[in-house]
């Protein structure tokens, strides 16, 4: 048993349960060796995190740095993008164990300059890839996080369909992967840019500052839980915590949870019902496709600056991709926020997101579509500058936001 039989099994065995459990035990359950013995090669359960760390920045560079350098040659802005993104996307399809942990343990890690530096130390030249891209980033710096979101989300969609099946996933099933991001990215829904150029988007912005959340009373109890919840993450907040916070006995608090899981689940489900419904009351502003987007776009963003605890909550679902699922069953088209904008169904027929056959997906396209929106806006309230308040993030960068998902690159890059 080598060092990299021990990190290669670390990945495996903790990614099936995205990293909330990480015990030695089960590492050496699953390569049928005493805890004892691990510890022959690592001396903690850090030390172990940080080969794993090392492996990943040693293998991802290794496979993406040809890619990225040809990238960089490609004079072309818009076509040097889409090289990136087939470069990175056809990694990850190839490789879920290492896309899981670069998820949960690489990229939600706010230390960026490390990252950086891992991959400057193999040899990536991060200061030619910065300035290749320097064009797009002082403009627009927040598109890179914007692309980079929907990789993510895409990525997760498919190695999730792809674990459902038993199946590692094939050279078709991968090529029609890359070849759906890349329509998602380079035109979005794919909106006719004269329309989206001339909307009046003060005025809708206005129209959705109108709107109240009316009397949402949770008392003390959701406040608690949502708190508990954004401080300690899905997994680790307990009954005893939620307990002290609201006041409660634990006894007490089964008077209104059955469990745990019961307790997360009403969390979750509650605060999606009602969002669902405030966008809902924003899109009923127009009576334009094209603007009732931007009002769904508006009235879920203005929910969320307006109830930062709820926020820090949900997050967990942009950062570790918390499948509802594993809280019982959601509800039928539960992200479908935006199921009644015509165009976005009539419109999606060209971008189909896994595949080129009808069904390839559990979820609907525009089932799709509202878990792509609803995760591209809480990344950029979640992202928003430091210091900023959640109340003081600009309709200016929900504007950009709306721009990306109607027209991809082609709203920004001619």
């Amino acid at each position: 048993m080598t060092n990299q039989d021990i990190v290669k099994a670390a990945f495996r065995v903790w990614g099936r349960e995205l990293y909330t459990k990480t015990s030695l035990s089960e590492v050496a359950r699953e390569l049928g060796v005493s805890k004892t013995a691990l510890y022959r090669h690592f001396e903690n359960k850090e030390a172990l995190l940080k080969a794993m760390y090392d492996y990943f920045f040693d293998d991802y560079i290794a496979h993406i740095k040809p890619g990225l350098e040809q990238a960089m040659t490609v004079k072309d802005i818009r076509e040097s993008i889409l090289v990136m993104i087939r470069v990175l996307a056809d990694y990850f399809a190839r490789h879920a164990g290492l896309f899981i942990f670069a998820l949960i343990e690489v990229f939600d890690n706010t230390d960026q300059k490390n990252m950086a530096s891992s991959m400057q130390e193999r040899g990536l030249d991060m200061a030619a890839l910065i300035r290749h891209y320097s064009c797009i980033m002082k403009e627009n710096p927040s598109q890179i996080q914007m692309i980079l979101s929907t990789i993510i989300l895409r990525m997760s969609s498919f190695h999730k369909e792809e674990r459902k099946r038993g199946e590692t996933p094939g050279e078709e099933q991968i090529r029609s992967l890359i070849v759906s991001l890349e329509k998602w990215i380079a035109a979005g829904l794919d909106l006719n840019r004269e329309l989206i150029d001339r909307m009046d988007y003060e005025r809708l912005e206005a129209s959705v500052s109108g709107l109240s959340l009316g009397a949402i009373d949770d008392g003390n109890l959701i406040k608690a839980v949502a708190s508990v919840v954004a401080e300690a993450g899905p997994w680790n907040a307990s009954m005893e915590m939620v307990a002290r916070r609201s006041g409660l006995s634990k006894s007490g608090l089964y008077a209104h949870f059955k469990s745990k899981q019961d307790m997360m689940r009403q969390l979750f489900m509650t605060e999606f019902g009602r969002i669902i419904a405030f966008a809902g009351e924003g899109i009923r502003e127009s009576g334009v496709p094209e603007e009732q987007l931007y009002l769904g776009i508006c009235s879920i963003t203005s929910y969320l600056r307006q109830r930062p605890e709820i926020l820090a909550a949900l997050d967990w679902i942009r950062t570790r991709r918390l499948d509802l699922g594993r809280l019982g069953p959601p509800p039928p088209h539960f992200f479908n926020v935006f199921r009644n904008i015509r165009l976005l169904i009539e419109g999606w027929g060209s971008n189909k997101v896994s595949g080129e056959e009808e069904g390839s997906l559990d979820d609907s396209p525009e089932d799709l579509i509202s878990q792509w929106i609803f995760f591209l806006i809480l990344n950029m309230l979640m992202r928003r500058p430091e210091g900023m308040a959640f109340a003081d993030f600009p309709n200016s960068s929900i504007r950009v936001l709306y721009r990306f998902i109607t027209l991809g690159l082609k709203g920004y890059i001619e």
